[in-house]
């Protein structure tokens, strides 16, 4: 497979599966171990709360793209053992690249501000009135699937130019 065809089919997987069973971070690191073979199971759960900005909460950072930063962090970055060691710059460095790329696209880390890009305003995803206006406006048909399929392919771009999976 070429590498634009193992990067569409991570965009792919990640829009599928947000729109089929959300979790936007879930969806992000559940389509990279598939598509380069890394057993991430644990950290696929351990990502389910950091949905929606945190909690749902809207307010903290996309959970897609710190799926995506978790996904590049299993790769490259600093394990228990080797916490003495130092700061392990280079999962700092890829995590930014891959930050700094969804700012470009989006204009925010931010959720709400996100949603506030591709819907044209914010949603409470608690209040179960404004989920409904979220899901009836594209919620998990198409507007956060994109989101979670660019970070899955931009995250898969990262890890595939440093080629250490």
């Amino acid at each position: 497979m070429s590498k634009d065809e193992l990067l569409d089919k991570v965009y792919d997987l990640a829009f599928k599966y947000e729109a089929k069973y959300g979790s936007c971070p879930q969806c992000v690191l559940r389509a990279i171990q598939e598509v380069l073979d890394l057993k991430m199971d644990d950290v696929i759960k351990a990502s389910h709360g950091l949905a929606g900005g945190t909690g749902l909460s809207g307010q903290g950072t996309c959970g897609a793209l710190v799926g995506g930063i978790m996904a590049i962090c299993f790769v490259h970055g600093r394990g228990l053992k080797d916490m003495d060691k130092g700061r392990f710059l280079k999962s700092y460095t890829l995590a930014k690249q891959l930050y700094d790329k969804f700012v470009e696209e989006y204009g925010s880390c931010n959720c709400k501000d996100v949603q506030s890009k591709i819907f044209g305003r914010s949603f409470n995803l608690w209040d179960p009135e404004d989920f409904k206006k979220f899901e009836e406006m594209g919620g998990h048909r198409d507007k956060c699937p994109s989101v979670t399929g660019n970070v899955a392919r931009w995250a898969t771009e990262i890890l595939l130019k440093e080629s250490k999976v």
